[in-house]
């Protein structure tokens, strides 16, 4: 079984260092977020099968273990959004586009429209009406 060995050294360095081990995170996901995950985990295992990986093969190849590649395939939110992409380009599943130029220029495009806007969001300001 392969662990991803960022993640093992620092959980070892914060027992090390006296923290405890952070607790998992208890999130609710949308309904079309599930379903939508779960989607992408079915055409994740359809391109693999259809390719003759077998898990392990592609999960060597990802860099991440066997169990993952599975909970990916499950659709499990939890699994790294980075996992889950590298999983989908190894069997050839496009997430954006299959074209490398065309993503080019749409990621470009990205960078220009983010120059133009604000670096960050800021919440609006209520007026409190205190006039009795």
């Amino acid at each position: 079984m392969i662990v991803h060995h960022q993640r093992a050294t620092n959980v070892f360095h914060g027992l090390l260092m006296g923290h405890p081990m952070p607790k998992p995170i208890d999130r609710t996901y949308s309904r079309y977020t599930r379903e939508a995950l779960s989607l992408l985990g079915r055409v994740i295992r359809i391109a693999r099968i259809e390719r003759k990986l077998t898990a392990m093969e592609v999960a060597t190849r990802a860099g991440i273990s066997r169990s993952l590649l599975q909970r990916i395939e499950q659709g499990d939110p939890g699994t790294s959004i980075g996992a889950v992409f590298e999983a989908a380009v190894i069997v050839g599943v496009p997430l954006f586009e299959a074209d490398r130029d065309r993503l080019a220029t749409h990621s470009a495009h990205a960078d220009a429209k983010l120059a133009l806007l604000p670096q960050a969001a800021r919440a609006r300001v209520k007026v409190v009406k205190d006039a009795f």
